[in-house]
């Protein structure tokens, strides 16, 4: 005889996660804060993702005093990668060194995918995010107020990446203070280049974290009181950048300063459209494996290919590598 099933009682739909309330993240360490290198992503000959040897790098520069990774940015050429190569990067780097030290970029055409992106950084284990404001056409104020709520729905901190250059989308201090203020961002990669608006963000939005996104502009913004770098170079030379950080953020001048002229010819590179193949390069020259990189971008020209290799074996024979 059959037994009859038993009727299940309709389940109610899970609750949308909420945006991390602001004044609980300031009660904890903040993820996003010191120094977060975006990394590289190592690619084999035949141009696949080497993740072995990606987990050994961000081993690497946790063990030679950085304090995090951003995989996925640009510079980990996350637009050419497949969808399950970028959730096979952010799962690749929290095996390595800890969910805690993982800021994925979460960057993405349409607000649901990056949002889609930032509950898979919530699953793999990593701590905050950080995201684009809409890249596919230039998106006006409530366009990026509502990409930026939709995000953060996600369930993890956001940190904002203002790129207007690449964007044409400019996050300006009054919109970014709105953005913190609706509780949808806790942090800005600043890449404007315009270092006075540091002083305007901290007037607006005191509680939102700056963050240092363009490398040769450093010493400038920690000065005007970042807390963290989101950086490019310290995939090449991440002690000797460690060093320049930490004494640039402690107001160390006679440190920093004569370590920031050194390293500059490298760390200008950071804010050119050749940023990936130059870091690349360096990374090669100092012994690491940098490679090559995917289409459409190409090898560097022979005369910017010489400017990198001469400045970072200046840098190297200098004892910064």
């Amino acid at each position: 005889m059959t037994t009859p099933a038993t009727p299940t009682t309709p389940t109610t739909p899970p609750a949308p996660a909420t945006p991390p309330d602001p004044a609980a993240v300031s009660q904890h360490r903040r993820p996003w804060r010191g120094v977060l290198v975006a990394t590289a992503l190592p690619l084999g000959r035949d141009l696949s993702v080497d993740y072995d040897r990606y987990a050994e790098h961000c081993a690497w520069l946790v063990a030679n005093g950085c304090d995090g990774v951003v995989p996925n940015g640009s510079l980990g050429e996350y637009q050419v990668l497949t969808p399950e190569e970028r959730s096979r990067v952010v799962e690749t780097a929290v095996a390595a060194v800890g969910g805690a030290r993982v800021m994925p970029g979460v960057a993405a055409y349409g607000s649901a995918e990056a949002r889609r992106w930032a509950e898979q950084a919530a699953e793999a284990g990593c701590g905050a995010v950080m995201l684009l404001p809409p890249n596919a056409y230039r998106a006006d104020e409530r366009a990026v107020m509502t990409h930026y709520a939709e995000v953060a729905k996600g369930g993890l901190p956001v940190v904002a990446y203002n790129n207007p250059i690449d964007t044409k989308v400019d996050l300006v201090p009054e919109l970014l203070a709105r953005l913190h203020g609706e509780g949808h961002i806790h942090g800005v990669k600043e890449f404007s280049g315009d270092v006075r608006r540091a002083y305007r963000i901290a007037e607006l939005a005191p509680e939102l974290d700056l963050l240092i996104g363009a490398d040769d502009v450093l010493l400038e913004l920690a000065v005007a009181g970042a807390k963290g770098w989101v950086a490019g170079y310290p995939n090449a030379l991440p002690k000797a950048s460690v060093e320049l950080y930490r004494a640039a953020v402690a107001g160390d001048l006679t440190t920093a300063l004569p370590l920031y002229r050194q390293l500059h010819p490298l760390l200008r590179w950071d804010s050119r459209v050749e940023f990936v193949q130059a870091i690349k390069l360096s990374m090669d020259i100092v012994g690491r494996h940098g490679g090559s990189c995917r289409p459409p971008r190409v090898p560097l020209p022979p005369e910017q290919e010489a400017a990198v290799r001469a400045a970072t074996e200046k840098a190297v024979a200098a004892g910064l590598a």
